[in-house]
């Protein structure tokens, strides 16, 4: 059966469910590492298996289009959530597979989720999975920063492999940073809130009003800055700077290391049990936040964080394979104990976002030297493959046959 498995630190399968999310992100990675390095049969076949899988087995037909959160082996549905994520990285990954091989039937897919994702996130249609809002409207309705945030990052790369359409993609980018300046980025607390009123007012009487994500808030910054460079938007590049430093300050624990998972945005207690764990993924987003906003400013700030964030991630996040001697990415570690505990559920995710920051950190890198701050981005395409040097090993890993067995 085509798709993505469950792998613990050997690579063995230890679980055959399979996350419809991880479907959508591995297809996007082994499509934007042909994009990168040159089409490569392995990692083409890898990404067509997950769209294929995808397409056969994650879209729930009775609720238009709606993709489920997870699936079992054979692609049987387990769970659907009322959150548009799966639509958002099947989208992403059809846009890419486009993009490497100009078939159309990929663009209409990822257009179709794009416009369902945006008629989701602004009210215009009702949820056709009828699970409705996490909170009962009447009472209390929030907006998300993961709303506009994602859908910034799906716009960037149809705007890059769909140029017909870039009018609207500006028109939609344009929107997706107002919503976060507007309504979730609030200087005067220093951080960029997840969850705040309609109208962007702070709801600090509880507890959700108060959470601050410093990963997604990072994510988010780098996110923004890409932006930024899109339009040559200097005022822009600084917010998303701003936002970058109030998240890695407020959120970097300074006793034992690493980036906090949740923490209050008035320094009160928090309610999510994982609040002090150390994930790999917002070490990720570290590393390409800091290194794109080094290479766009020249700031030594930003490579100290980049540096120390590393050095950090192999102390702490690293996991021993006992059975060849290498290291790969996984694992988590909770303060104050510093032994790292294996979470098994987050080795495949971590692996991919490990992709996605070599990846991407490679190509910054690689085209730091000629690009001035802020200048516009040059298509990929426009680059020499051999630019950005030999190929990772840990990408041959991934493509290996346990995954898509």
């Amino acid at each position: 059966m085509p798709g993505e498995n469950c792998l613990d630190r050997t690579g063995e399968i230890y679980s055959t469910d399979k996350s419809v999310w991880m479907q959508g992100r591995c297809a996007w990675t082994y499509a934007y590492l042909c994009h990168l390095y040159g089409k490569r049969d392995e990692w083409m076949n890898a990404s067509k298996s997950c769209l294929d899988f995808l397409e056969n087995y994650c879209i729930n037909p009775a609720a238009h289009g709606r993709l489920y959160f997870t699936v079992t082996e054979d692609g049987r549905p387990l769970r659907q959530r009322r959150y548009c994520f799966s639509e958002g990285f099947y989208a992403i990954a059809n846009a890419e597979y486009y993009g490497l091989t100009g078939e159309k039937v990929f663009l209409e897919r990822a257009r179709r989720a794009y416009e369902l994702i945006y008629q989701l996130n602004n009210g215009l249609i009702q949820d056709p999975t009828g699970l409705g809002p996490k909170t009962i409207p009447e009472t209390r309705t929030t907006r998300a920063l993961a709303d506009p945030m994602i859908y910034l990052n799906i716009i960037s790369i149809l705007r890059r492999v769909d140029p017909e359409h870039k009018e609207e993609y500006d028109q939609r980018s344009e929107e997706c940073v107002h919503a976060i300046v507007k309504y979730h980025y609030h200087p005067e607390l220093r951080c960029t809130l997840e969850s705040v009123a309609p109208d962007g007012q702070t709801e600090l009487g509880y507890t959700a009003g108060r959470v601050v994500n410093p990963g997604h808030d990072i994510e988010c910054s780098w996110f923004m800055m890409e932006e930024a460079n899109y339009r040559n938007d200097q005022a822009l590049h600084a917010t998303a700077q701003q936002i970058f430093r109030n998240a890695i300050e407020a959120g970097w624990d300074e006793e034992y290391g690493g980036l906090l998972y949740f923490i209050d945005c008035l320094g009160k207690p928090t309610e999510a049990y994982e609040h002090d764990m150390k994930l790999w993924w917002p070490h990720n987003e570290i590393l390409i936040a800091s290194l794109m906003a080094y290479r766009d400013t020249k700031d030594p700030y930003y490579l100290n964080w980049f540096e120390k964030t590393w050095s950090t991630a192999k102390r702490i996040l690293r996991m021993r394979n006992t059975a060849n001697g290498t290291d790969i990415c996984g694992g988590t570690e909770s303060r104050p104990c510093l032994r790292p505990r294996e979470v098994p559920s987050k080795v495949r995710s971590t692996c991919l976002a490990a992709c996605r920051w070599r990846t991407n950190c490679w190509a910054i890198f690689c085209r730091s030297e000629s690009k001035g701050p802020l200048s516009n981005e040059k298509p990929l395409s426009s680059y020499s493959r051999c630019s950005y040097g030999p190929v990772p090993p840990v990408f041959d890993w991934l493509v290996s046959p346990k995954w898509h067995s």
